[in-house]
């Protein structure tokens, strides 16, 4: 009886610390076709809010292009890793939240406006200067997740995954606010 109490006792224990512990995404792998995963992008060990904190507005660039597979493929598996799918959708299409892919850019589609508002969130980027320019049928605010995505490195690939799936004007990709 007591030796099956303190087993039960040592696996709940266990079993505490694994939910109190936050969960550390392993780097995905590239495509199972041979191809090796890209290497973290130098100096990008920062979380978002680090990198957004310590930047100039307008001077983040992300190091990943939208045509490289290994990336690509790395940024879907932390978009669904982090939940990103919840609110807009297994690619980025849409659901009870906008688009990611559809052209339509709130506050600007260029690399560094995505970035902060991913990592701040709708409400703290506007006390930061930045406004709309855009509107899209919005059930709430973009929440910060500058503290959930874990590096600026999966951030960035994310966001490589995110243009991957663009479906809107060609010319908006990186920009243009509206439609």
């Amino acid at each position: 009886m007591v030796k099956s109490t303190l087993v039960a006792g040592v696996l709940g224990s266990m079993t505490l610390l694994s939910y109190a512990q936050p969960p550390q995404p392993a780097v995905p792998a590239g495509p199972q076709t041979g191809a090796q995963a890209a290497p973290a992008a130098p100096g990008n060990t920062m979380t978002p809010v680090q990198r957004s904190d310590s930047a100039p507005q307008g001077t983040l660039k992300n190091p990943y292009k939208d045509t490289d597979a290994a990336v690509v493929a790395a940024g879907s598996k932390l978009y669904q890793l982090y939940a990103c799918s919840g609110c807009h959708g297994g690619t980025g299409g849409g659901g009870m939240c906008p688009p990611l892919t559809d052209g339509v850019w709130v506050y600007g589609g260029d690399d560094d406006t995505l970035f902060r508002l991913v990592a701040y969130g709708s409400q703290a980027l506007q006390s930061k200067g930045y406004s709309r320019k855009a509107e899209e049928n919005v059930v709430g605010a973009m929440p910060p997740m500058g503290q959930v995505v874990h590096t600026d490195d999966d951030l960035w690939r994310i966001l490589a995954f995110m243009r991957a799936n663009y479906h809107g004007a060609p010319e908006c990709k990186f920009g243009c606010g509206g439609k």
